[in-house]
Order: structure tokens, then C-alpha cells, then sequence
């Protein structure tokens, strides 16, 4: 069983627990992001099991009456095996999940893989008419220029500012440096972007929520909230309550414990935060 402290960021061992949860939050007027835990899978069988599961998930969203999407990682279907499974793998996906409507987002992970996935990312929604996003992280120094080259692409981009350790050389360090790379890279994407290219703003520091909510009726571009399940839930429902689009990130699975484990590990300020969540 899923201890009481997970139990506030998990959904669930079960597809249809998540399933179940995102029929809950939708009551509040938040949609769901369903993602099924696990990552960093170099066995393509593995990978093609977590692909039939989203298959799965997709058909379950499709049939039953509840709003959500779904999330799924590169290294979850295939990435660190080839470049040619991860991208075939995430075609299944979207091809199933495309002619349904029913979005598919692409996670972002280290900075190995961030051409990989924002190479699959451009030609996919491009060819599916949007129905992709990506995420990107503005703790990377090269996330300007990866903005620009996405700008009119008709997907969608999540901004989040990065949970990575990442090397000296390749991100910044201090977090009024990331916290000034997102509100510019933030600014950039409702000023420069096309009508067609979504944004989601992927935080749940309240200076950037309203920055992005002023953002919004300067630029009157469309755009959404995206912040975890168990992490601010308070404020969720009031940004739905004002008529904004939230989603929750509803993350589920039997891989729980790795999950925490690993974010735990990477960086220290992701069980400090896991910790102010808990404790409200």
C-alpha cells in the first residue's frame, strides 16, 4: 500500500485509481494530466508494456466520461534504448490518442535528451495538428533559443523552471537566476508565439502564477496552469473557480517509491518541497 505522505502525490497503484481521481478534481472544474509512473528503462519490452498501458489509458479516457490527458516519459518508452523505439513507441500513442482528442504531453528529463525529444515533439505536432506538448525548463541556459525554435509550432509548451541537477556549464545555479530566466523565457512565450502554439505554465510559485495571469490580459493569449497533484490544491481550485484552465499532474503506478527516491536524490530542494507540501 501506498504510504500515507506518497499518498498525497500518487494517485494510485491502479489505472482506474487515476481514473477515478481525475473524475474527482474535474468535479472542482480542474482537468487531469495522467501520468503512469516510471522512467529510465534501457529493455524494450519494458518499454513497450508502459506503451500498451497509455494505450490503454487512452481508450479508458475515450470511453468513460472524464477530462484528462495524459503524460508520458522518453525514458519510460524507449529512449535510452534508441532514438528509433522512442519515437515509435510515442507514435502508437499519439496515433491512437490523436483521432480521439485527447492531448498527449512529452515529459522533459535530463539534459541528454532534450534534443531527442524536442526533434519527436516538432514533427509529431506538427503532423497531428497540436494535439502534442512538451516541456521545457528554464534552468537551462539553451531554453531561450529552444523557445524560439518551437515558437510556431501548433503543440503546446509547458514552462517549468526544472527539478534537474544539471551540470555548471549547461544551467543556472541560483534560484534568482532561474526565477529571472522564467519570468523572461515566460514573457517571450506570450509576446512571440503564435496563436497556435499553447502555453502552459508549469508552477506553483504564486509571484509567477500572477505574472502569468497578468501575462495573459496584456497579451490575450490563450493559456493554462498546470501544478501537481497534492502540491497547492487550495489554489487550483481557485484559479478554476475564476474561470482559468487547470490541469493536475496525477502521476500513478506501482513504481511509487523510486519516484520519491529518485527526486529526493537529485536535488535537495525537491524533498524540501515534497516536505512544505505535506505540511501545507
Amino acid at each position: 500500500m501506498i504510504p500515507p505522505i506518497a499518498n498525497n502525490f500518487v494517485a494510485g497503484e491502479s489505472a482506474a485509481e487515476a481514473i477515478e481521481h481525475a473524475r474527482t478534481v474535474n468535479r472542482h472544474g480542474i482537468m487531469a494530466i495522467i501520468n503512469l509512473l516510471g522512467e529510465h528503462y534501457d529493455d524494450p519490452e519494458m518499454a513497450a508494456e508502459d506503451r500498451d498501458q497509455y494505450l490503454d489509458n487512452v481508450r479508458t479516457i475515450d470511453r468513460v466520461d472524464v477530462d484528462a490527458t495524459i503524460s508520458v516519459k522518453p525514458s519510460q518508452i524507449g529512449i535510452h534504448v534508441s532514438e528509433t523505439e522512442f519515437r515509435e513507441n510515442l507514435l502508437d500513442i499519439v496515433s491512437i490518442a490523436d483521432p480521439r482528442d485527447i492531448f498527449v504531453w512529452v515529459d522533459m528529463e535530463d539534459h541528454e535528451t532534450t534534443d531527442v525529444t524536442l526533434d519527436a515533439y516538432e514533427d509529431f505536432a506538427r503532423e497531428h495538428e497540436g494535439g502534442v506538448g512538451v516541456c521545457l525548463q528554464s534552468n537551462l541556459k539553451r531554453t531561450s533559443e529552444d523557445l524560439e525554435r518551437v515558437k510556431d509550432v501548433p503543440g503546446k509548451i509547458r514552462l517549468v523552471k526544472g527539478a534537474y541537477d544539471e551540470p555548471s556549464d549547461l544551467s543556472y545555479k541560483k534560484k534568482s537566476r532561474v526565477n529571472e530566466r522564467f519570468r523572461a523565457d515566460l514573457e517571450y512565450m506570450f509576446s512571440e508565439f503564435e496563436p497556435q502554439a499553447g502555453i502552459a505554465i508549469g508552477s506553483h510559485d504564486q509571484k509567477m502564477i500572477d505574472f502569468a495571469v497578468e501575462l495573459g490580459d496584456r497579451y490575450d493569449h490563450d493559456y493554462e496552469f498546470q501544478m501537481l497533484m497534492g502540491v497547492r490544491e487550495d489554489e487550483q481550485q481557485r484559479l478554476a473557480r475564476e474561470g482559468h484552465e487547470v490541469y493536475q499532474y496525477a502521476p500513478y503506478g506501482t513504481k511509487w517509491f523510486s519516484y520519491f527516491y529518485r527526486r529526493a536524490r537529485e536535488r535537495k530542494e525537491n524533498m524540501l518541497f515534497a516536505l512544505r507540501a505535506v505540511l501545507g
